[in-house]
Parts: structure tokens; sequence; C-alpha cells
């Protein structure tokens, strides 16, 4: 198989949480550039709108639905919705999360909760539908791919943010245990983690002493862009990863081996 059409995304449909700003926009591109056609599930109107029409512009259906991921009620007539408006799904991207800055001392229940529901819970939700859909429709070579985005602080120990480190760590067993189950029903399971990309949640460190050290750990020495992130996902969605699964993509300028 040539290369092209290896990694050719054309005739799928992808799903992308929070893909109307930072890691899940470019990742949202990236398969659009694939040829796939993209719905993008995020909170903000007016961001979806935009990276709506980014997305129709590469030549692909697009549609952006406005949709509250720590919301469970919603989770299925949005699946429903762009599977009647843009056809049976091929390709989840679980990408969408929060963060709440409270060490555990001074972390509230509410504050916990937030945050399980939105990067794991609602993930798990998502693709339990998603996979439903795909079995029960039992075509394709392969039938589907579902692809977590997790985080390095899956990995590594996070005191200002135990709710998101715990979220990302349990992302990635739900990726391994949803590999093993699906890969009999032709679906593969896999994890995009990235280091530390520039990011409305990573502005912030740009100004306090943090930045400097990420840097300094780093080898590439600098932040990554949201788009570095896209080629995993075309990877990770694509003909080309196709006897792989339960495994970790890591986007991370060398990050994790410092």
């Amino acid at each position: 198989m040539a290369a092209p059409k290896m990694f050719d995304l054309s005739g799928t449909v992808a799903i992308v949480t929070g893909g109307n700003g930072g890691i899940g926009r470019g990742i949202a591109l990236g398969l659009a550039e694939a040829g796939a056609a993209v719905a993008i599930l995020a909170r903000n109107r007016e961001k979806n709108r935009a990276v709506a029409a980014e997305l129709e512009a590469l030549g692909v259906r697009a549609i952006a639905l406005e949709a509250d991921l720590s919301d469970r009620t919603q989770l299925k007539p949005a699946l429903e919705r762009v599977e009647r408006d843009l056809g049976a799904v091929n390709i989840l991207v679980n990408n969408a999360g929060i963060a709440v800055m409270s060490p555990t001392l001074t972390l509230e229940p509410a504050g916990w909760d937030s945050v399980i529901e939105t990067n794991l819970t609602s993930c798990f939700i998502l693709s339990r539908l998603a996979a439903q859909s795909m079995v029960a429709r039992k075509a394709g070579n392969p039938i589907g791919k579902i692809i977590n985005v997790a985080s390095e602080y899956a990995f590594f120990g996070a005191p200002a943010v135990p709710s998101y480190s715990a979220a990302k760590g349990g992302l990635m067993q739900l990726t391994k245990s949803m590999a093993i189950e699906l890969a009999r029903h032709n679906i593969q399971v896999n994890a995009i983690v990235p280091g530390w990309i520039e990011t409305a949640m990573t502005e912030p460190l740009k100004s306090v002493p943090l930045y400097d050290e990420i840097l300094m750990r780093t080898p590439a020495r600098r932040f990554g862009r949201p788009e570095e992130c896209a080629g995993a996902a075309v990877f990770l969605a694509s003909h080309a990863s196709d006897f792989v699964t339960g495994s970790a993509v890591f986007v991370d300028g060398g990050y994790r081996i410092r």
C-alpha cells in the first residue's frame, strides 16, 4: 500500500471533543486535511463556528455541536446527531479536558467531580456509544478507531492538579482495557500523550519559573504546537495503525526521557 493511501481518511467520519481550540483544533484540522468529515463537540458556540468554517474551507463536510461533556445526558444525542448529519462514526478522538488547580489539601469534592466527569467519564461513555455503533455496523476494515488524548501527568505525579493527573491516569488504563476488549471487533484503541503544548491552558506558565524548568528538561527546548499532535492522530486514525492497539504515542519533544 502506498504511503498516501495508507494515511488517507477519505470517506470516514470523525468526532473530536474539545475540537474548537488548542490540541483538539489541531487534530480536527489534521484529520480534515487527510480527508475525514469532522464533527466537533465543544461548549463555546462562537469558537465552534470558527473552527467549523476552517474545516469546511479544507473541502470536507463538518459540523460543530454545542455540548457540555460533563452532562451525561447530552452525549448520546450528540453522537446520534453526528451520525444523522455526517454518517456512521469511524473515528472518535476523546480530547476535551479541564484542570482544577488545587492540591489535595484544598481540593473540594465538586472540583474533583467536574474534572473526573469531563476528562474520564465522558470518554468512557462516548467510547461505549461509538463502539456500540461500530460493532452494530460490522462494516469497514477496520470498523473503528478510538483515540484518547492523555497527558504525561498520567505517568508523573502532579501535586498541584491531583484530579487531572488521576483522570489522565485512568484514561490510560481505560485505553488498555478497551483495546483488549474491542480488538476482536477490529476496533483499535490508542492514546496520544502530549507533552507541554502551547495552548490557552499552558499560556500562564510562561510567566512563572516552571516555564524555564520545562524548557531545560525538554530536549527540543521549546513547547510543542497544537498542530504537531495532528500527525499522531492521523496515524492512529488510519490504516497505517491497523495492527497498533493499546499503545501510547508521545508527542513531547523528548520531555519524558530526561
